[in-house]
């Protein structure tokens, strides 16, 4: 071995020592937050990780009696099954087509509400604005979807009554399919818009001040700042937000879909997982729906790493 390369490798395990030394400092000074760390960690390997064995079961033919361990393996039979089921298709056709409002919808109005946000001066009357926006969050499905259907019953729905005493005729819109799809969307505007724009509202909150001055010199109105100052100040949030976005499009809604829908509107508003959930414990199809749901995470794996490729390549900021 020539001196040249005893030296080359001399001056990289010199380089390794002082990055592994650098490291260990910053883990030192920061050990309070890496401290406030570990229960997340701990649930996410607890319930995220330590689950994710069960997806062997999707390749049996599984028996509650015989277990993981003690199961027939059937190879890919459950997910050729699978591919031949309409009920499968038309369910994940459903969540696709709910996916795309949610996106196209929900996910501009969450910035147009930090916008709006952004531009009230009165802190006092901020604090409480936001307060009433945020607080649907905090309301379980079980309950929002008590507040709609009392609302919208046909029978004995306050816009029922106040319709009949105009005259009007109001149609049956929790059991009509055509009409589902714009209650789930627009019941979780109500819900979740407010709440979204919290990072929205940070994210302006750390725009450099003298931009807005110098654009107030220069005569821009409050809708030139806005479109030249403050979206261009959170384009890499909005970037990351709809990259994270896309990753979930198939896992949302079981809670609020759960709690809205009847037979009625199967057709229409049946998402993939209330397909899993029914097939699961109804019709004790274990294996057939562990196939369902690894199906559906496959997929989104797939938009979330092509998404943040591209994002990539586009030369935006990404989740990794």
């Amino acid at each position: 071995m020539s001196s040249q390369q005893t030296g080359t490798e001399c001056y990289k395990s010199i380089g390794r020592r002082f990055t592994l030394e650098k490291k260990l400092k910053l883990i030192l000074y920061h050990k309070y937050l890496y401290l406030m760390l570990i229960p997340v960690l701990i649930w996410y390997i607890i319930f995220c990780y330590v689950p994710m064995y069960g997806i062997v079961i999707s390749f049996q033919d599984y028996s509650m009696s015989k277990g993981v361990f003690g199961s027939t393996f059937v190879g890919l039979t459950h997910f050729k099954e699978l591919w031949q089921d309409e009920d499968f298709w038309r369910a994940f056709w459903n969540t696709a087509i709910i996916a795309v409002y949610r996106i196209v919808i929900e996910f501009p109005i969450s910035i147009v509400v930090a916008l709006l946000l952004n531009e009230i001066r009165h802190i006092k009357v901020r604090k409480t604005i936001q307060t009433i926006v945020y607080l649907p969050h905090f309301l379980s499905w079980v309950i929002v979807a008590s507040i709609f259907m009392t609302l919208l019953s046909p029978e004995s729905g306050i816009i029922n009554a106040i319709c009949t005493g105009m005259g009007i005729n109001t149609p049956d819109i929790i059991s009509n399919p055509n009409m589902f799809r714009g209650v789930l969307i627009w019941s979780d505007v109500w819900k979740e818009a407010g709440f979204s724009s919290i990072i929205y509202v940070a994210a302006m909150a750390s725009i450099d001040a003298e931009l807005y001055e110098a654009t107030d010199i220069d005569g821009a109105s409050r809708w030139q700042q806005i479109w030249y100052v403050t979206l261009p100040g959170i384009r890499n949030i909005i970037v990351i937000m709809f990259i994270l976005m896309l990753g979930q499009v198939l896992t949302w809604g079981f809670d609020q879909v759960y709690n809205f829908y009847n037979p009625m509107v199967y057709d229409k508003g049946d998402i993939i997982d209330t397909y899993i959930f029914r097939t699961a414990l109804s019709d004790n199809k274990f294996s057939f729906a562990a196939a369902a749901s690894m199906f559906k995470s496959l997929i989104c794996m797939t938009l979330l790493v092509v998404s943040n490729s591209v994002v990539k390549k586009l030369g935006e900021e990404s989740i990794y």
